[in-house]
Formats: C-alpha cells, structure tokens, sequence
C-alpha cells in the first residue's frame, strides 16, 4: 500500500515530465535540422533522443500510478 506522500511525488513527477515535454516538443528541433550546422543552438539529433528519454521516463511513473491504483 502507497503512502500519501509517495503519491503526491509521482504526481507531481508526472507533471513536470509532461511540462518538460511540452518546452521540447515546442522547442521545434526537427526545423533546427535545416538549417546550417554553424546556426545551431542545439544538436536535434541530441533534441530528439531527450524527448524520446522523457516520454519513457513519463510512461513509467504513469505504469507505477496504475500499479498503485491496482492496489488499493
């Protein structure tokens, strides 16, 4: 059985992954990619592996809020 405070963390980890995702996704990378190498402020490449962590580490605390669901 989870904890109260243990709820409110993965919530809240939730979120902030979610926002993360929304300031990448907004961040247009895959435009940066057309554009010359000495232009860039940032690798797309290294852009889009960032999102790809984020949304595997946002779909794991959502596995382990169902999980905890399934126990109460």
């Amino acid at each position: 059985m989870s904890n109260p405070e243990e709820n409110e963390f993965l919530h809240g980890l939730e979120v902030e992954v979610q926002a993360e995702i929304d300031i990448v996704v907004s961040s247009h990378f895959e435009e940066v990619a057309g554009t010359p190498v000495t232009e860039w402020q940032f690798d797309p490449a290294d852009a889009e592996r960032y999102e790809v962590g984020l949304h595997g580490l946002l779909g794991a605390v959502e596995a382990v809020e169902d999980a905890e669901r399934g126990h109460r």
